[in-house]
Parts: structure tokens; sequence; C-alpha cells
């Protein structure tokens, strides 16, 4: 419900990465083109070199993935087309983490591992009943990129080195809660012996294809037969109805079976709500004595707020009340601790009726870049809390907001519900239920180290040039300003208006649109001030012109994007999806966006490309804001249907086949970890 998350392709809208310099021509192994993109059956490499020096470093990374190896080449630093010592990480959350690199030289086991990636490079599924099943799963590995989150911490002091392993043994236990949680745990000993299936299911979290040209393929699962699991959270013979989520929210114990911190169990024929406290026991205990471990080593005399919340999650993971812990995790920011620490339940996307909160981890370190920013945001917030109100009217009124504003974080390890097979969050505001989300005391944050990277920057130019026109281009920037402003205005938003706990009539949105219309509501309200407050900033010299023209480019650059992955997962609403979909339909109804079928697009290859009037896009921006939070606040759910029946279904203005055929000429981004200790 409250975090700004990035499709599954490697461009999105906001650069979140530091200022980058030119960027240069695509090379390196990096796949950029429709003409060099893997099907699904990959046809062999012809090896032609000798030594390390027989794989491309995309080809190198690709088999690696296919076989299941942490070995990654970083990149070419010297730009030999050879891989080197020095130019390969071994990668967290694999099934094997041998040592690649040893003073300053190969070891066997790289030398191995290089010797099978070479042999892959030229093998074949055998024929057979599993043959369409493994090329399948072979297609759709090969139709995403990994692109490396390292955290560099060589020269840490000795107590910060602590910590990190500490919290690295946190994360591997949220893993197994969460999988839990998600039914996957149980599937882990069904799938395939072959390497590729084994990727699939710890790159996925799971047996089912997630890239949009796989997830509809009935072959492409890493279990023959078997797509998504059952979840936990919900008996599994109530999941046999695919409409059980509407049973459960018409049920007349609907407000305490869909309860967030609750799993929903069978007893003698009675569904009753039960506690993670009660559900995941074992779990959590081993959860909460590792974070208890954490805060106990923590001597650093500076670090009493981390502590502080390491203590209360602790708690928290022990007795299921979370409220304690948030006020702790409140009362951290980036001028009291070095470190972001959030972990627990909190978002919903995960589950079929997006009611259940799903254990994660985000673990970073912070960006103090934040701070210039946070000095200039925190004197207007208040002021963009009453500008809403005043525009939406009755019966929302103006409250008092203190949330934090927003913190720039560098993600060390994800965990959980945060670590997704494609794509990744890039902003995220917390908590979403209790006193410190409705008194507007949480945080918002933004992960500033991911998608900075030269291949994502290379492939996030190429993809916007395919859809936008010369003209509007000129204000497309590689630099990380006009996206970062899009995120923290997406995340702001959140803290903003009518949000989760809200209540018009004695009712919540959850309870007035259904768990799958809130939370697309909801961050559609989110990426509408993304381009609502620019003018309010404009107007209170927070920004200038030009950072207001070049967000609102990235801002549907990143609606294009997310519109690419289609409307529906699996007959669930994809939120973003849909959200980009109205955002892109309703800007050119208003003529701000416009369609022109004939025009080059910026590329000069693409027929038919979108320009931007900037002129009208201001009075479009307000009005869209208005519309959406109006329905939020009035829990008008008619007018939810009606907004998102005009854009998202069938016949809308949105050329929507065009957007996904060049969108997904591109792969798709995964992120991979890895840390320098």
């Amino acid at each position: 419900m409250r975090r700004l998350i990035v499709g599954s392709s490697i461009l999105f809208g906001f650069a979140c990465g530091p200022a980058a310099g030119p960027i240069a021509p695509p090379g390196d192994g990096l796949v950029t083109s429709a003409t060099s993109q893997p099907t699904a059956i990959s046809k062999p490499v012809t090896i032609a070199r000798e030594g390390y020096a027989r794989l491309d470093r995309a080809t190198f990374n690709r088999l690696a993935t296919r076989l299941n190896s942490s070995a990654f080449w970083v990149q070419d630093l010297d730009k030999d087309d050879t891989v080197d010592p020095d130019e390969v990480a071994s990668l967290l959350f694999f099934p094997d983490s041998p040592k690649w690199v040893e003073s300053g030289a190969f070891t066997p086991a790289f030398a191995a591992a290089y010797e099978k990636l070479v042999a892959a490079a030229t093998d074949a599924v055998p024929a057979g009943a599993d043959a369409a099943r493994r090329n399948a799963v072979r297609g759709e590995l090969d139709q995403a990129a990994s692109i490396l989150v390292k955290a560099n911490l060589k020269g840490a002091a000795p107590n910060d080195v602590t910590f990190v392993r500490n919290m690295q043994e946190v994360a591997r236990l949220v893993d197994e809660l969460y999988e839990t949680q998600t039914g996957v745990a149980k599937l882990a000993a069904s799938v395939g012996a072959d390497d590729e299936s084994k990727s699939l299911f710890r790159r996925n979290r799971g047996p089912q294809c997630k890239t949009p040209r796989f997830e509809k393929d009935a072959a492409c699962s890493a279990i023959a037969g078997v797509k998504d699991p059952p979840v936990d959270v919900y008996p599994e013979a109530l999941q046999k109805d695919a409409a059980f989520c509407k049973t459960l929210e018409a049920h007349k114990d609907a407000k305490k079976l869909l309860t967030p911190f609750t799993a929903v169990r069978d007893s003698g024929g009675k569904l009753t709500a039960v506690g993670y406290e009660v559900a995941y026991s074992a779990q959590m205990k081993k959860v909460a004595t590792a974070l208890q471990k954490a805060a106990t080593d923590m001597k650093d005399d500076k670090e009493k707020a981390l502590v502080a919340y390491l203590k209360a999650a602790a708690k928290a993971f022990e007795n299921n009340r979370w409220q304690p812990a948030d006020e702790a995790w409140a009362k951290m920011n980036s001028r009291n601790s070095r470190w972001y620490v959030r972990v627990g339940p909190d978002e919903t996307y995960w589950e079929p009726c997006s009611q259940k909160a799903g254990f994660h981890l985000s673990f970073a370190k912070i960006n103090t870049d934040s701070l210039a920013l946070q000095d200039k945001l925190v004197p207007v917030q208040q002021k963009m809390e009453d500008e809403l109100a005043k525009l939406v009217g009755a019966p929302y009124t103006s409250r008092k907001v203190t949330f934090h504003l927003p913190d720039f974080i560098d993600i060390v390890l994800n965990a959980g519900d945060d670590r997704d097979g494609l794509g990744g969050t890039i902003g995220q505001s917390l908590p979403n239920w209790g006193p410190v989300a409705n008194q507007g005391r949480g945080r918002t944050v933004v992960m500033t180290n991911l998608y900075g990277d030269p291949d994502s920057l290379i492939v996030r130019r190429k993809k916007a040039e395919s859809f936008i026109t010369a003209e509007t281009a000129r204000s497309f920037t590689d630099e990380g300003g006009a996206g970062l402003m899009g995120t923290v205005l997406h995340e702001a938003t959140h803290n903003l208006g009518p949000a989760h706990e809200y209540t018009f009539q004695g009712k919540k949105d959850d309870e007035a649109f259904g768990g799958e219309l809130a939370s697309m509501l909801e961050e559609l309200k989110a990426q509408s001030g993304a381009y609502y407050y620019l003018y309010l900033l404009l107007d209170e010299k927070v920004i200038d012109s030009l950072a207001v023209e070049r967000t609102i480019v990235d801002n549907v650059v990143w609606s294009m994007n997310h519109i690419s992955k289609g409307m529906y997962s699996i007959g669930k609403r994809r939120p973003y999806s849909q959200l980009a979909a109205i955002h892109v339909g309703f800007l050119m109804d208003r003529g701000a966006l416009i369609w022109q079928p004939k025009a080059k697009a910026a590329n000069g290859s693409d027929l038919g490309a979108f320009s931007i009037d900037f002129t009208k896009m201001r009075a479009a921006s307000v009005e869209l804001m208005k519309n959406v939070a109006t329905i939020k606040a009035k829990n008008d759910k008619d007018g939810a249907l009606t907004l998102a029946n005009k854009y998202v279904e069938k016949g809308s203005v949105v050329p929507m086949e065009i957007i996904t055929e060049r969108a997904l000429r591109f792969p798709q981004a995964s992120f991979v970890y890895a840390l320098d200790l």
C-alpha cells in the first residue's frame, strides 16, 4: 500500500542514483536491442576464444543464473573482454557460496564453474516429456538481466562488521518465515532436479514464471504442473474458490478475519483469525532472538535509536504487537543513526486478497544526501496537507502532519517480501496501520542505489527514446534528480490526505473498496501527488520549472513501463500497471499527453510516439489529484470503478499493445546482492 515498486524492466521512471555523467554507448555485453533478445529456446553460443575470454559478460551472467551459480561478473573494468579476479563477486541468497577469488587469483572452484558455464553455452534440453517445461524455464530466466546491489564495507569498524553479519542472519530467518507465509516452503522438495528449475524457484520465490512473456505460459514452472501455491495465511480448501477473497470480505466476521497481522484458520468448519505470534510462533521467536543479539552486539553509543528499535522489534516478533516497534522506529532518522532497518510484517501486495501483512527486512546504510532536501521540504509539508484538504473539500479536513521527509538509503540487502524476483522497491512509506501512520508520524525512504548502475541507465534511456518524441526527450535526463523528486513526492503523498487509517462512514479503504482496489487507489493517489505537488514546490521556489518538466517526463516514462506488464496477474489487479494506465489515459483526454501515431520516436526508428504539452499539465494534474483524492475521501467505489474501467479495460485510449511491444524488447531487471566486507 505504501511502497513505490519499480516494474520488472531495467528501465524505471525514477533514476535514484547519484547524478551520472555522460552515458557511454552500449557495450560490455549488455543486451539492449530486440535483435539480441533471448527467446524461449536460446540459440547456442559460438565459442571462438580461449581461456577466460570464451564468454562475454552478459552470457557469463545469463548462464550463471541458469546454472543457479553465485558467480557474477560485475564489470569488464579493463575492457579486455576477459573476466579477471577483481571483476567477480560472490552473490548472496544462492545455495552455493564458494570462494571464487583468493589472494588476487581465481580459485579451483571458479575454474570448474567457468568450464560448466562454457559447456552450458552449447547444451540443449534433452528431448522428452519435460522438454517444453525446461525450455520455457530457460526462456523465463533469459528474459531478465541480473543487476548487482553490492555494499562495499571494506575497512569498516569491527562493530559494523558484526552488525552486518547479525543482519544477514536476521535476513535468513525472515526469508524462512516469509516463505512459510507464501506457501512456497512446502514446495521446495518438489522442484525439478535440473539447475534452471532450481534457479527459477530461488529467484522468483516460488515455481511460477513472472516475466510478461512467460507468466501465462502453461508449461513455464519450476515444478511440472504447478503455478502459484496456496498461501499459508488462508485455509488451502478455501482458496480453491477463485472468488474466495470476496467471500471473506462478505463474511459476517470480515473485520476480524481480514486484520493484517493474523492468519485465517479453519477450526471445525468455522473460520477464525489467529495471530501471527501463534500461527508462526517458532519462526518468529528465532527472528526475535536474532534481533536481540544484533541489539546487544551493537556497542556504538551513537546508535541508541537503532538499538531501541531492534529491541522493540524483537519484542514485537514475540507478542505480535507492532505499535511499540513503530514508535521506536519512527524516532530513528538520518540524523541519529547511520543505518536503516525495517523488519516485520508490512505490505499486503504479495497475497491474493491484499489484506495480510508480509514479513520483510530492509537493511541499508543512510545516505546523508537526503538532509539538504529534507531541509527544503519540511517547511512546506503542512502546506502540502492543507492545500490537498482544500482541493478535496468535505468530508475531508486537514490534519497536522509530522512525517519524516524522506530518508535516502543505500540498500545493503533485502529479505522476505522486499526481495522480488523481478524489479524492486525504490520508495516506501511506513507503517501502514496504527497511531504512527494515522497521525502522520511515519518514515518515508527512497532507495538511492537501485537502478543507478551503468547498465540500467543505458537501457533506461533507450526505452524512453522508444516511447517519446525527440522534442519531449530534450526534457529527459540521465541524472538522478528528476526521477528522485518524483519518488520523494510519491512517498510523501502516502502520508497526506485520506490515507489507509482514514475512515468515512465507519469504513477504512479496504473495507469500502476491497483489498485489491484499495491498494490500487492508494498508489494512484500517491503517484498523482508526484504530479500535483510539483507545482506547489514550484510556487514555493523549492524547485524550478526545468525540474518540473524533467520530473513529468520521468513520471510518464515510468507509467509506460508499468503498462507493459499488463493490467492483471492471474486475475488480480496490478496496482501500478492500472494506476499508470489511468494516469496516461487521463492526461491524454486532457490534452496534456498526446499520442502522435505518425510521429517518429526519439530513437529515430519507431513510428508513433508521445509528446507532452507542458502548458496543460498543471491543470490536468490538479484535476487528477482532486478526482482521485475525493474518491478516497468519500469511499466512492462506483467512482473508482468508473475511472478504472475507462482507462484500464479494453477500448481505452491508451495504446497498450504498442507500449508493451517496445518495453519488452529489453531485459527485465533482477536484483542480486553481494557484500564486500
